[in-house]
C-alpha cells in the first residue's frame, strides 16, 4: 500500500535464536539416529527445516535493513542485541557439518566460510568490549555466543572436517572465553539487580558450554571417556542442577521470542547424553535415548507452536514496535 509507513527499525537480533534452537533439535535427532540406526532421511528432514529457517531469517533481516535508516553497525554495537549476531555463522557451521555426509567438499566450504565469519565477528566483539562503555548490567547469557558457542561449535565442525589444528585453536579460544565470560556473568548476577524479564531466558545458556565443549572434545578425540570429557560431564551436571534455581523465575515469565533461548541449550544437553548413551550402552539405554528425544522435541515444538500463536495474535509485532520506538527499558 502506498500510504503504509515504513518500519521504524531493524528486526531484533534475538529472532536468530529460532534457527539456533531448530539446529539443536536437528542435532539431537541426528545423534539419536546414529545411536538407534534411524534412517538418515529423518535427520536430513530436520536439517532442511533449519536451512529454510536460517535463510528466511537472513532474508527478513536484510529486507528490513534495506527499508530502514538505522545502520547495522548501530544494532551490532547495542550491548543487549549485539552478541546475538554471532548466531548467523554459528548456525552455518552446524549446517555445514550436516552437509558433510552428502557432499564433503560443499560442507567444508560452508564450515570454512562460517568459521572465518565467526572469527572476524569475535575479534570485533572483543575489541568493542575493550573500547569500554558497556555497563555490567547489560551482560547476559548471550555474551557466551561470540567466543564460547562459536569456539566450541567451530571446534566441533572443524574436527568433523578433519582440520585438527583449527579445531584445537577454536577449542582453546572457547575455553578461555567461557572462563572469562562466566566470571563476569556470575559476578553480575550475584552483585547487581536481577536480569529484567526479557533477558531471563538467556540464563539457560549457562548449561550449554560444558555439553557443547564435551561434544567438541568427542569430535576431536573420539568416543572414549578421558579426564577432559569427565570434567565436562561433571561441570555439565552441576550447571544443569543450577538451572533449578531459576525454575520459579522461568515459570513466571510471559511468553516472548526470548523463550527460544531455552531451546538450544537443553537440546544440546539431550544430544550430549544421547551420544554417551549410544557409546556406553548401559542397560535400557535405548529407552533413555527415546525419552530424551521426546523431551527435546516437545520443548522445541512447544516453543515454536506458541511463537506461531503469538505471531497470529499480533503480540510479537507489538513487542517489536515497542523496541523500534527506542524504549530501552522494555528491551532490557
Amino acid at each position: 500500500m502506498s500510504g503504509a509507513k515504513p518500519p521504524a527499525g531493524r528486526i531484533p537480533l534475538n529472532t536468530l535464536a529460532v534457527a539456533f534452537g531448530l539446529a539443536g533439535l536437528a542435532e539431537a535427532w541426528t545423534a539419536a539416529g546414529d545411536a538407534l540406526s534411524f534412517p538418515t532421511a529423518v535427520g536430513s528432514a530436520f536439517w532442511a527445516v533449519v536451512a529454510v529457517a536460517w535463510v528466511w531469517l537472513l532474508a527478513a533481516h536484510v529486507r528490513r535493513g534495506a527499508q530502514v535508516r538505522r545502520p547495522l553497525s548501530q544494532q551490532l554495537a547495542d550491548p543487549v542485541q549485539g552478541p546475538i549476531a554471532a548466531l548467523v555463522p554459528v548456525v552455518a557451521m552446524l549446517l555445514g557439518t550436516a552437509l558433510l555426509p552428502y557432499s564433503r567438499g560443499a560442507g567444508q566450504v560452508v564450515v570454512a566460510l562460517a568459521i572465518v565469519a565467526a572469527t572476524v565477528f569475535a575479534g570485533w566483539f572483543v575489541g568493542h568490549l575493550q573500547d569500554g562503555g558497556v555497563s555490567v548490567d547489560a551482560v547476559h547469557g548471550g555474551y557466551f555466543l561470540p567466543t564460547v558457542a562459536a569456539g566450541y561449535i567451530g571446534s566441533y565442525a572443524a574436527a568433523r572436517c578433519g582440520w585438527d589444528e583449527v579445531a584445537a585453536g577454536a577449542f582453546f579460544l572457547a575455553t578461555l572465553g567461557w572462563v572469562v565470560t562466566l566470571g563476569v556473568l556470575l559476578a553480575r548476577l550475584a552483585s547487581r539487580p536481577p536480569l529484567p524479564p526479557p533477558l531471563v531466558p538467556t540464563l539457560a545458556i549457562l548449561v550449554a558450554p560444558p555439553v557443547v565443549g564435551g561434544l567438541a572434545w568427542y569430535a576431536m578425540r573420539g568416543p572414549h571417556m578421558d579426564a577432559v570429557q569427565a570434567g565436562f560431564a561433571g561441570v555439565g551436571v552441576v550447571f544443569f542442577l543450577a538451572q533449578l534455581a531459576f525454575v520459579r523465575r522461568y515459570l513466571a515469565l510471559p511468553f516472548t521470542l526470548g523463550f527460544w533461548s531455552f531451546t538450544f541449550p537443553f537440546a544440546a544437553v539431550g544430544e550430549y547424553v544421547i551420544v554417551w548413551l549410544g557409546v556406553l550402552r548401559p542397560a535400557g539405554w535405548q529407552v533413555g535415548v527415546v525419552v530424551l528425544l521426546v523431551l527435546v522435541t516437545a520443548l522445541v515444538v512447544g516453543v515454536a507452536a506458541r511463537s506461531l500463536v503469538e505471531v497470529a495474535r499480533g503480540r510479537i509485532a507489538r513487542a517489536e514496535r515497542v523496541l523500534q520506538a527506542g524504549d530501552q527499558r522494555a528491551l532490557r
